[in-house]
């Protein structure tokens, strides 16, 4: 066996004489997930850390949204706000956790609900549903920077020991935090799980002293919930109806199951048994679901007894825009029961964990490209590197909180659009999976799960559109860029690797040794014997190939036309007196090629390639090369020959009868 590997590209040599740019596309990544941070690939020698601890870096996400989900909730249902979430609760306990504790199961090494879906559906189906899916992921992480940052602004302006001058800078605050961020990734990203534990014992240690001194309030004023029960019932007319509503509302609240799509994805970081292999992760899947099911509890132990707090100790006048309470309740009692002191150092932590929300999101987003667009060939060249990209969604979320002007209520739409739909997506995907496996009730637990998220994103969409909008500019964006980029990449060799069998190997040095190698491309219906003399005798008197010199026949059989790249395994038989080469590949022409390109690297000999036109209008045959593969394969060979090859010395020969 023998092969040729191909080497991940880097700067061009003259670019070393423009530091910047060199600076710039430094550390360009061919692998998933190559660079550095919290969901990053480890290294072959990672041993992992232990469950709990990757938890708290998935909590930086999770989490955080305690720092202003009681307020958003408070907007969403008013008095009836504990109702509502309760409601989330049971969504989150019996819906999302379920979902993605299959998805540990069926996708073990990170790449969550959208590789599943990719791997269900089959050819361009897949592709493109994975391209809507990255839209909306994009959305997700995207509004979790930018929301996260408004938030921490409105916690440093409502700070009492804030300069006056910062008040009414919310913009600049979070354009300057989103800045900051994206400053760190410029630099360098490294293994953050220390931090994270520490941000997250902190700030939920912190949470734990507000709600116990928010309860003893509610203790020492037994009137507070007697006073919320009557002001609730004088609104609605009945229990039954008190609960219709609060489930009505409830999907505004869907951004307090942020996270969990994070959870799977750094689900490499986790160091599960010594048992464990590849193919088999028992452990890390094992503690997958203790990290997703523990986070699970606490969160939802916290968004209880928050809101619960919050509806009873707040005014419903102060959760509004420009009120003390808005996009900070839980800050709001800290100061107004615990004193400015401890307030500020409950702000503080607030601040520090919501900006690393941020950098756990840029991380994801700086995860998704890499590990999907350039394995599609529908990202350019310069996505191989982490700085143009951090560049981009700097930029997209500058942009982004300029049109929602930093206001965490009007971003909570598109937030929770994006969350929905990829937990939406991982219930399909589980549903699916569980059909499949012949599963028949857990395919009907997931089914009504579905259902339930169908319902939910639905009625945040309409009531809240600015989500959808936003992840069609996402989308639209994608789209474009993918297909532009994939057309305009058509011509590669797209062979990371060229394999040559034993039998492959032989035929080649064989008819390498009786003169200039001689390969007729064949597209193979019948398989007979007169199939194969008829084209023989046609190429011999079409391209005046000697008679009696040996030939071999190249036959490309197109596994998944949707793929853009494949490692060819070549594969030498014999079958009615012919010799034939056989490979599977994305392409024909491409793959021929790559072939043509590895014999003349084997031998040094320059292959001759034998066609024969093909019918059919040219715009046709080049829409079914870029859609299927096959096409006009002669002169697309040659151009991608003439493109791998500059010097025409040395690329193989190109025949057309």
């Amino acid at each position: 066996m023998t092969g040729t590997q191909a080497t991940a590209p880097g700067p061009r040599p003259g670019d070393r004489s423009r530091p910047f740019r060199a600076w710039l596309l430094d550390g360009l990544s061919e692998t998933t997930a190559r660079h550095p941070g919290p969901h990053g690939r480890p290294p072959a020698d990672h041993q992992g850390h232990r469950w709990w601890r990757v938890m708290c870096l998935t909590g930086v996400d999770y989490f955080s949204t305690l720092g202003y989900q009681p307020g958003i909730a408070a907007l969403a249902a008013g008095l009836l706000s504990p109702l509502a979430t309760l409601g989330l609760l049971a969504l989150t306990l019996l819906g999302a956790l379920p979902v993605y504790r299959r998805v540990a199961h069926e996708s073990p090494h990170g790449e969550g609900s959208i590789a599943m879906l990719e791997r269900l559906l089959p050819w361009w189906s897949g592709k493109l549903l994975v391209l809507v899916l990255l839209g909306f992921a994009a959305t997700d992480f995207v509004i979790t920077i930018t929301l996260s940052a408004a938030d921490a602004s409105a916690h440093v302006m409502e700070n009492p020991f804030a300069p006056d001058w910062l008040h009414g800078s919310g913009l600049w605050i979070t354009l300057g935090l989103i800045g900051l961020l994206g400053a760190v990734f410029l630099k360098g990203f490294r293994e953050a799980i220390g931090v994270a534990v520490v941000l997250v014992v902190v700030y939920l240690s912190l949470n734990v002293v507000v709600l116990a001194a928010a309860a003893w309030q509610v203790i020492s004023e037994p009137v507070l919930v007697p006073d919320w029960w009557d002001a609730m019932t004088a609104e609605h007319s009945s229990p039954f109806v008190m609960i219709g509503v609060a489930l009505l509302v409830f999907p505004k609240l869907a951004l307090g199951m942020s996270g969990f799509e994070t959870g799977v994805a750094v689900m490499p970081q986790i160091r599960g048994d010594a048992t464990d292999t590849y193919d088999n992760p028992a452990g890390r899947i094992r503690d997958t679901r203790r990290l997703l099911t523990t986070a699970a509890l606490i969160m939802s132990c916290f968004l209880l007894l928050s809101s619960l707090a919050t509806t009873l100790l707040i005014p419903q006048d102060d959760f509004k825009a420009g009120g003390p309470a808005n996009g900070r309740a839980l800050a709001y009692l800290a100061h107004r029961y615990l004193g400015e002191g401890f307030g500020t150092v409950y702000d503080l932590s607030t601040i520090c964990i919501l900006w690393f929300a941020g950098a756990s999101a840029l991380a994801g987003l700086l995860n998704l490209v890499p590990r999907f667009l350039p394995r599609y060939g529908m990202a350019p060249e310069w996505t191989r590197a982490v700085r143009p990209l951090v560049l981009v969604f700097v930029a997209i979320a500058a942009c982004v909180t300029v049109y929602f002007d930093a206001n965490v209520d009007r971003q909570s739409g598109a937030y929770a659009t994006g969350v929905l739909v990829l937990m939406l997506s991982a219930a399909f995907a589980s549903t699916v999976a569980a059909r499949r496996r012949g599963h028949r009730r857990a395919a009907v637990g997931f089914g009504v799960i579905t259902v339930v998220f169908v319902y939910t994103l639905i009625a945040n969409v309409i009531e809240r559109p600015d989500g959808i909008k936003i992840a069609a500019l996402f989308i639209v964006t994608i789209l474009l860029t993918s297909f532009a980029s994939r057309v305009h990449r058509a011509f590669e060799l797209r062979a990371a690797e060229v394999d040559f069998d034993d039998t492959a190997a032989r035929f080649i040095d064989e008819a390498v040794a009786a003169g200039p190698l001689r390969i007729i491309a064949s597209e193979p219906s019948e398989h007979s014997a007169d199939e194969y003399r008829t084209k023989e005798r046609r190429r011999r008197q079409e391209t005046d190939v000697p008679d009696g010199r040996p030939v071999l026949f190249l036959e490309v059989f197109v596994k998944d036309s949707s793929d853009f790249t494949a490692d060819l395994t070549v594969h030498g038989d014999e079958k009615h007196g012919v010799r034939r080469l056989r490979v599977e590949s994305t392409t024909v022409p491409n793959a021929i090629a790559a072939v043509l390109m590895r014999i003349r690297d084997r031998t040094g000999r320059i292959p001759h390639a034998y066609f024969t036109w093909t019918e059919g209008h040219p715009l046709g045959q080049l829409l079914s090369f870029l859609i299927f593969g096959v096409g006009e394969t002669a002169p697309v060979t040659r151009e991608v020959l003439r493109r791998a090859e500059p010097d025409p010395g040395r690329r193989p020969r190109i025949h057309v009868g």
